[in-house]
Order: C-alpha cells, then structure tokens, then sequence
C-alpha cells in the first residue's frame, strides 16, 4: 500500500488528486519566495479570520514556511496518499483532506492566541492518518497486518515530533487527526464490528528475523527514517 513503484508519469494517472496537490505545494512555496504579498494573503492569521477572511481557514493547507516543511508535507502526501485516493476515489479523498485541513484549521481559531498565525499542511495530512487509523482498529479488510504496524509506529513518531518540533501548529496535527478519524466510518462505512482488529494482533511477534522482512518494507522504513530527519533539521531551520 505505501510501496511506491510507479514512474512519474504513471503516478501523476493513477493518482492526480494527489499530483495536484504537490504541485499547488510547490508553486505556492516558489511564490512566497519571491514576494511577501502573497503568503500575507493567505497566510493563516486567527486575527483577520475573525474579522472575516474565512478564505485563510483553507489557504494555509496548502501552504509551507521552508524547504524542509515543504518536502516533509509532500513526501508524506505521497507516501501515505495514494492508498486511500485509490480507495476512496478522487471526490471523497479531496474532500476528507479539505475537510481535515478546515476542522484543524477551525481548532485552531478556537484554542490559540487571536494574533496567532500558521500555514502548512499537517492537518490535512494528520486527517489522512486518522482515517487509516481507523482502517487500522475497524476495518482490518482493508489494510493488512504489516501496513498496521507501518501506520501505527509512523503515526507515534508523528505526535511525539509534534510537540518537540520547532514552531508546529499543535492544535492543527491534533485536531487534524481526530477529524480525520471521526469522519472515517463515513466515508469508508462501518463494516463489520465482529471483525475490529486489536493492537495484540497487529504485533503478534515484536521479534523479527531479517529473512522475514521484504524489499518492498525495507524501502518504506527507508522513506519513513527520512522523513523523521527532514522533521527534525526543520525544527532548526
């Protein structure tokens, strides 16, 4: 499921929500590079929310500070994405990321300072990790052992980052998660409680010899090493 072996060419078909998204990520961030006009529009600000520009409760998603917070957003997008675009198909995939994004944004004006500001797609991202989360716990038919574990030490790894990382928008991961999670039964459906899948068996055997591990998890740990480190230099940049 997270095992990338597509060209490029080939990913931008089988996955174009996603495509989309990276490129509008790496357009707006070139564009905040040569003018502060355009991340002043669009930047998330509690203050001018407040006072009526609710555009800025959906810009910031898209939006990204540095390099690092550029690369480390998309690379996840990318990583973690495609399984559910091709689950939940094109329209439901763009609106729970949207949505995500929105509520986490909402959670945002809410709970922090009203001079408080903030851009990035973490929450959005963070929605997509409640949805598998859920997957994980109560749709075992649609995620496999392996892919459990993979989601679940990677989703740990997340929210420790989340509150020793530099300048993270705290109530947009949380808050990200916890709408991605409540709207999963949603959209992916109920299925059958008789079948929940509990953490017991997602981790039978912790002990794993290395003949047992495939190339293609190999590469994952690889991605998922990587993006743990583009978090942790991001916090010094």
């Amino acid at each position: 499921m997270f095992v990338r072996t597509e060209n490029f060419r080939t990913f931008t078909k089988l996955y174009p929500i996603i495509t989309t998204i990276a490129a509008i990520h790496l357009v707006l961030w070139t564009s905040v590079q040569f003018t502060d006009f355009f991340r002043d529009l669009t930047i998330g600000n509690n203050y001018l929310i407040w006072n009526g520009e609710y555009w800025r409760l959906i810009t910031p998603i898209f939006l990204h500070v540095s390099l690092t917070h550029l690369l480390f957003n998309t690379l996840s997008l990318v990583l973690f994405g495609p399984g559910l675009e091709r689950m939940l198909g094109r329209g439901k995939f763009i609106l729970i990321y949207l949505l995500g994004g929105i509520l986490a944004n909402i959670a945002t004006l809410l709970l922090a300072p009203v001079l408080y500001s903030h851009l990035g797609a973490s929450g959005a991202i963070f929605a997509l990790f409640g949805v598998y989360l859920y997957m994980v716990f109560f749709r075992p038919d649609l995620i496999s052992n392996a892919n459990s574990q993979i989601i679940l030490i990677i989703l740990g790894i997340s929210l420790v980052m989340t509150f020793f990382t530099h300048n993270v928008n705290i109530y947009a991961h949380l808050f990200g998660f916890l709408a991605g999670t409540i709207l999963a039964p949603f959209f992916l459906g109920k299925g059958n409680k008789t079948f929940n899948r509990s953490l017991s068996q997602i981790f039978p055997n912790i002990r794993r010899t290395t003949h047992q591990t495939s190339k293609g998890q190999s590469i994952i740990w690889v991605v998922l090493i990587a993006l743990v480190l583009i978090g942790i230099i991001s916090r010094f940049v």
